[in-house]
């Protein structure tokens, strides 16, 4: 098949595919609005030509019976229901896989029947009927088959990694007992690895259970699995034993955990369940081509002077082409940064159906907002947000987003806001998180940061509550009292601080007890140029970039206090950082000799001593990069014209 065309295809699928998850969640909130019904439906059919036409026939069979239940919504032959939208939604989720897989191998692997019998099985008998699953006649479970014997459980001992534990769930009363049941099933699957069940997962599926169903799970012990069958979705009821002996005995094995468990081939990673894939392509305007296309021709053409310029030995002519090229290729930059540049949709557009399914995950009423979403970034900053973002969001729905309960009885509304917002200030872009949640509980934050030995009680004194709230940055930190798989399984807002600060930006947290948190993000709208100073240490040479240089001075002016070496601005005191001990490396200055940088004080309050400081001039940063990437005092790499390379100071990390 032509790379070209699957390529075109694929894109153009996940675009349908994140229109339909957002038309769906405008449907979803409001069942009369005919405008995104309609959009719902169009996208649909386009999805079922676009797979039909590309030979992917398991998929076009699967977006057909969408298409042909969402036309039955469309005429109001059927209502819309949360349980019947938690169906919908699981069908689009099969084919943004589907999608994935076509991506990466060219054709697809997942099986589409039982969905497709599931939306059928809803089309034909209407959504209580297919919830109830089996009739009388073909009525098999019982209470016996949830009681069933241990030792028929169709389990490899050796391929456990952890204890057997048997699970018995209700999903308690459902209109839509086999959808509930297959979406309990695939939340707890995402957490544990199933070794098998009873019934079997089809029954299960069906709805063809009385009451409960029972799961055999590979997981660390009870305690784990109670803990995270509690916090998980359309899970009503749960009992959990431990069967480890039993399963091993009646399997002839006399130990567990001798191989790693193979992960389920249908199961989900949790890590990659709502991400942000990597930004492959970009919508250029052709004015932007012509334009590009017009810098090429004029920079092949002072190509051809400065060769005959040299050929000749004529200096005038060869520094006048010189010149001609500095503007020629500051055009062509700028061109091609603008280029590069994408709209926040791209990755913001799949954030509201991450905050429905988590809010309902957790019975929480939530309403998201985007604003700005047509703001424009780099393509590699706005793929690097991406997982920050989601983790801020998740943030806010599990941590912020207070219960409908405990916010009736606070006095405020039972549904929660949260907003994504993002505006333009110069060449920086702001994106804000605001939710109107408990907000962060300042003494909560200063306990832990004295548990975790993060500060001192005294120094803990001296700090006002928003420095307080800038500790949730600290490495490790975190003052949720159990690791859900909501707020990302023990990824924290270190991460988050980390990602944005290797981008050349800065995160902020506000936040206000019972009214709500803000969490900000300022970030460079491109980020391969920047203006640096030149200095020397030694035989080493280091990039500052000269936005976050204030002032060059002799050394003069530094003075002792308290054994160390410090100088004064404006009344204030700024440190003294030797680059020659930072970096290890020995300087060539004595003491009392070389320059000072001072740093601005938005950035750091402190001044870099070196031996000497050069030029200034732009440079392109290379971001580091494997074991390189996170060393403190440096944020990149620049070649230089004479193929050098120099190291760019990170002054935040110095």
């Amino acid at each position: 098949m032509n790379d070209q065309y699957l390529d075109a295809f694929i894109r153009e699928s996940e675009e349908a595919i994140t229109e339909l998850n957002n038309s769906l969640l405008d449907l979803e909130s409001d069942p009369s609005n005919t405008e995104a019904m309609d959009s719902i439906f169009r996208t649909a059919h386009t999805l079922k030509g676009n797979f039909g036409a590309m030979g992917f026939d398991d998929a076009a069979n699967l977006a057909h019976a969408m298409e042909d239940l969402l036309d039955e919504m469309r005429q109001g032959e059927m209502q819309v229901t949360p349980d019947l939208m938690d169906l919908v939604f699981a069908g689009v989720d099969q084919i943004e896989v589907i999608v994935g897989e076509i991506e990466e191998h060219g054709e697809s692997q997942t099986e589409t029947d039982e969905m497709v019998a599931e939306l059928r099985a809803v089309l034909e008998e209407g959504a209580a009927a297919a919830g109830d699953g089996a009739t009388e006649s073909d009525e098999e479970p019982t209470d016996d088959a949830a009681e069933a014997v241990v030792d028929s459980v169709d389990v490899d001992a050796g391929a456990i990694e952890d204890r057997v534990l048997r699970a018995e769930i209700g999903v308690g009363d459902s209109d839509m007992l086999g959808v509930d049941a297959m979406l309990a099933v695939e939340a707890i699957e995402e957490r544990f690895d199933l070794l098998d069940s009873t019934p079997d997962r089809a029954d299960i599926e069906d709805g063809k259970f009385d009451e409960t169903f029972v799961l055999y799970l590979d997981a660390p012990d009870a305690s784990t699995a109670d803990a995270e069958l509690g916090t998980t979705g359309k899970v009503d009821s749960f009992d959990v034993t431990d069967v480890t002996d039993e399963v091993t005995n009646a399997a002839g094995e006399t130990s567990v955990g001798d191989e790693p468990a193979d992960a389920a081939d249908d199961g989900s990673n949790p890590e990659q369940e709502h991400s942000v894939d990597e930004i492959k392509s970009v919508r250029v305007d052709v004015d932007q081509l012509d334009d590009l296309h017009g810098l090429v021709e004029q920079l092949v053409t002072s190509r051809i002077k400065l060769r005959r310029g040299v050929e000749q030995n004529n200096l005038d002519s060869t520094s006048e082409t010189l010149n001609e090229l500095d503007k020629i290729t500051a055009n062509l930059q700028n061109t091609v940064m603008d280029m590069r540049l994408i709209p926040l949709k791209k990755v913001v557009g799949k954030f509201p159906r991450l905050v429905r399914d988590l809010a309902r995950d957790l019975d929480k009423d939530v309403e998201f907002t985007i604003e700005g979403e047509d703001i424009e970034l780099d393509r590699t900053i706005l793929t690097e947000i991406s997982d920050p973002l989601m983790h801020i969001l998740r943030n806010s729905v599990d941590h912020g987003i207070e219960s409908p309960d405990e916010r009736e009885a606070a006095g405020k509304p039972r549904t929660g806001h949260i907003t994504l917002r993002a505006s333009r200030e110069r060449d920086h872009v702001i994106i804000e998180v605001e939710d109107d949640g408990a907000g962060l509980d300042v003494e909560g934050i200063r306990n832990k940061a004295i548990e975790k030995g993060v500060r001192s009680p005294e120094e803990l004194d001296a700090m006002d509550d928003s420095s307080v709230y800038d500790l949730i940055f600290h490495p490790g930190f975190s003052t949720a009292d159990e690791v859900t798989d909501t707020s990302g399984r023990g990824v924290g807002m270190d991460v988050v601080h980390d990602t944005v600060s290797q981008l050349d930006g800065s995160v902020n947290v506000d936040s206000e007890p019972g009214e709500g948190t803000t969490v900000s993000l300022r970030l460079p709208v491109t980020m391969a140029i920047v203006k640096v100073l030149f200095v020397k240490v030694g035989d080493e040479e280091y990039g500052v970039p000269i936005k976050n240089v204030d002032e060059i001075t002799g050394t003069d002016a530094a003075k002792q206090v308290n054994g160390k070496e410090v100088i004064k601005h404006n009344d204030e005191i700024y440190p003294v950082v030797h680059l020659d001990d930072t970096f290890d490396i020995q300087g060539e200055t004595a003491n009392g000799d070389g320059m000072l940088v001072r740093i601005r004080e938005s950035e750091r309050q402190v001044a870099l001593h070196c031996d000497s400081v050069d030029s200034q001039e732009e440079v392109v940063v290379k971001p580091l990069e494997g074991i390189l990437s996170g060393t403190p005092g440096l944020s990149g790499t620049a070649v230089l014209g004479d193929g050098n390379i120099v190291h760019i100071l990170d002054v935040v990390t110095l």
